[in-house]
């Protein structure tokens, strides 16, 4: 125990109550921060008012962000290299600001990255080659499924209804892969990809449904200007419109049967290990959007005036941003649990980064529509970036898969490791 001897306010750093970073991680903070704040923020803001055709078109100032993004010299195969709590920590301290910066840009920024990050986790020498230098995306949500894909095996599936093969698959033979269908119009990136990390249902000669109704699943790296690619019009949505999304067609579309990552027997895993690392993304972009909208509240509060005081004056004002700002920590605090566990658990598993993902979304959601009310007439205007940050977090309680259905598949998962003696001891 410490006894202080002096009252004296808390110390504090950029990211809140952290009571031991470095000065290499400070340096990195403030190095993203001015990044975010003079790069990501305006540009953020000059997209959300372009249309979604505008913001994916050749020339459009979207792409600058990937190019002063890549003078920072962030690396995400250099964290790899560092102990998973250090490398955790950074991670979340990087994101996050970028986050604050711009919650879509964020999103385009990290998924950009998968396909090159898959091909070197895949061991595969051509498959990095191949991604290096390229702007990536996911595919995997299609026109018919969407977070039900979180489902590998079926569990939360009504037993009366006949599993369906899905509106894209793959189809393996000895040598080759033949991927037809289309993606959804939330494929992120998908307007602007070179590249892509493709999961989805696969035919590996005895159909992609099993006997047992469940998918067989694979994943994929796959050029993007391959023969038979094509792309729908980019898409219009309520928020996080610097995020270009839309949807991918493959006609015939033939790669070599080498540029699988994961497949057969290790499809489904592959797939979801990709998607612990997205749920991760999502907290730590997330937790910046969160603590954006905090910031805005707490500056305008000790600007604006009501019943003749500043409204921080106010009791009940103080309270709320005090309550904003335990969300802020807690979605934090989530995050960093969530990224150590990726990086250093024995069997790291794809809910406990979702289960991140959706408290720290609804977080965010919470904390924004807070700062609108904040606000008041202001936080509606869009000469505050309040009521951006609310569409950019509203947006985020459904992508990525949905939060509700996300935390069904928690229940789940908790009620399987009970069934093998967890708790009961």
């Amino acid at each position: 125990m410490r006894i202080a001897e002096t009252y004296q306010a808390p110390f504090v750093e950029r990211s809140g109550f952290d009571a031991d970073l470095t000065l290499e991680e400070r340096g990195i903070v403030e190095a993203v921060h001015r990044f975010s704040r003079e790069v990501l923020r305006p540009l953020g803001r000059k997209l959300d008012r372009m249309s979604a055709a505008d913001v994916a078109a050749p020339g459009s100032p979207l792409f600058g962000a990937y190019v002063e993004f890549a003078k920072l010299g962030i690396d995400p195969l250099m964290l790899d290299s560092m102990a998973p709590d250090a490398a955790s920590r950074l991670e979340c301290l990087i994101m996050e600001e970028i986050g604050w910066g711009d919650g879509g840009l964020g999103v385009s920024l990290a998924v950009a990255a998968f396909p090159l990050q898959v091909a070197h986790a895949s061991g595969k020498k051509e498959l990095v080659e191949l991604a290096t230098g390229r702007i990536g995306c996911w595919p995997i949500t299609q026109p018919d499924h969407g977070s039900d894909f979180v489902d590998t095996l079926n569990r939360e599936r009504q037993q009366h209804v006949k599993t369906s093969p899905g509106n894209l698959s793959a189809k393996f033979s000895k040598d080759e892969i033949v991927i037809n269908g289309q993606t959804s119009a939330w494929v992120s990136n998908g307007p602007v990809a070179q590249i892509a990390s493709l999961c989805c249902p696969a035919d590996f000669g005895d159909g992609i449904v099993r006997a047992d109704g469940v998918r067989n699943m694979a994943v994929m790296i796959v050029p993007l200007d391959l023969k038979g690619v094509s792309r729908g019009m980019p898409l219009e949505k309520m928020g996080q419109n610097a995020l270009p999304q839309g949807e991918i067609f493959f006609d015939n579309v033939r790669i070599p049967r080498r540029w699988a990552v994961a497949e057969e027997a290790s499809g489904a895993a592959g797939f979801l290990s990709i998607l612990a690392m997205a749920g991760v993304f999502m907290s730590q972009c997330f937790t910046g959007v969160a603590r954006a909208a905090f910031e805005l509240a707490l500056d305008y509060a000790h600007e604006r005036k009501q019943g003749g005081e500043l409204l921080i004056r106010h009791q009940l004002v103080r309270w709320r941003i005090g309550e904003m700002y335990k969300k802020v920590e807690a979605a934090r605090a989530m995050t960093r649990r969530a990224s150590l566990y990726l990086r250093a658990a024995p069997a790291p598993h794809p809910n406990v980064s979702s289960m991140s993902k959706a408290f720290v979304t609804q977080a965010a959601f919470e904390v924004a529509s807070e700062a609108v009310q904040i606000l008041g007439g202001a936080g509606l205007t869009k000469e505050y970036e309040a009521e951006k940050l609310f569409r950019d977090a509203r947006t985020a309680l459904i992508e990525d898969g949905e939060n509700y259905f996300l935390t069904l598949r928690l229940g789940t998962v908790l009620s399987d490791l009970y069934d093998q003696g967890w708790t009961r001891n």
